[in-house]
């Protein structure tokens, strides 16, 4: 495994992302952004993902993205669509023949409104849909707490509006796949949100997504390892992507 760490895609200092490639001359790159409620979290604390997944052929993108307070709405999103966009224009440099997307908790949230809200990406010249797949891991399909927070009101509120993954399903003839993944016992409220989502998708008649759901508590598959020794989330997100291309 090769590392590239802390490559600048912005000027503030939260504008920077590790690359992890893995031993081969092609292969996929998942684009990954972490949690932490758009407050806290860094791209430093997921390199047992990142070893998993290389030792399986995938390469990782690990992006870190402003936070409140430092950043406001959207500047978070902007961020993200920014880190997708370098990994479109530099990845084939590296070996990257295709592109994957994703996050966990507040990253979800993010990789949801690249996925669903087409602006964001479109700022690049980019399409969702040259995403290969987007996985979607325990994020807020309604506007995010923190955002609802930060004006003014009770962060329990559940919100849809521009600022909400939710808000634009049904807008767009077809998406990239997805999956979702949630825990059993995951945040209040998460799990039924997110059956919304689902179920609005499938009111629209839309049918290249899935949910998986693991046990325990919100994100924890993140530091487990399965059965063979591989880290629990990259052994998610590798069936995830092979299921992808199995369907091509």
């Amino acid at each position: 495994m090769k590392q590239v760490i802390g490559i600048p895609y912005g000027e503030s200092e939260l504008q920077r992302l590790d690359l992890y490639l893995p031993d081969c001359d092609s292969f996929s790159l998942f684009v990954y952004f972490h949690g932490g409620g758009i407050e806290t979290g860094d791209k430093s604390r997921e390199d047992e993902i990142a070893k998993s997944l290389c030792d399986l052929g995938i390469g990782f993108l690990s992006a870190n993205y402003r936070l409140f307070p430092e950043a406001q709405y959207p500047e978070f999103i902007e961020d993200a669509a920014t880190v997708v966009a370098w990994a479109m224009a530099h990845g084939k440099e590296y070996g990257a023949k295709d592109i994957y997307v994703g996050g966990s908790s507040a990253g979800g949230y993010l990789s949801m409104m690249l996925c669903f809200d087409k602006k964001w990406l479109a700022a690049h010249g980019i399409s969702p849909l040259q995403v290969a797949g987007f996985y979607h891991d325990a994020g807020q399909p309604t506007t995010h707490f923190n955002v609802v927070k930060a004006r003014g009101l009770d962060k329990r509120r559940v919100i849809v509006d521009e600022a909400a993954p939710l808000y634009y399903v049904g807008l767009e003839e077809k998406y990239a796949p997805m999956r979702f993944a949630l825990a059993e016992e995951d945040m209040q409220n998460r799990k039924e949100q997110t059956e919304l989502l689902l179920s609005t998708m499938k009111h629209f008649g839309y049918e290249n997504y899935d949910l998986v759901v693991r046990p325990g508590k919100h994100v924890k598959y993140l530091r487990r390892e399965n059965e063979e020794g591989v880290n629990e989330f990259a052994g998610m997100v590798y069936d995830f992507i092979c299921s992808v291309e199995e369907k091509a």
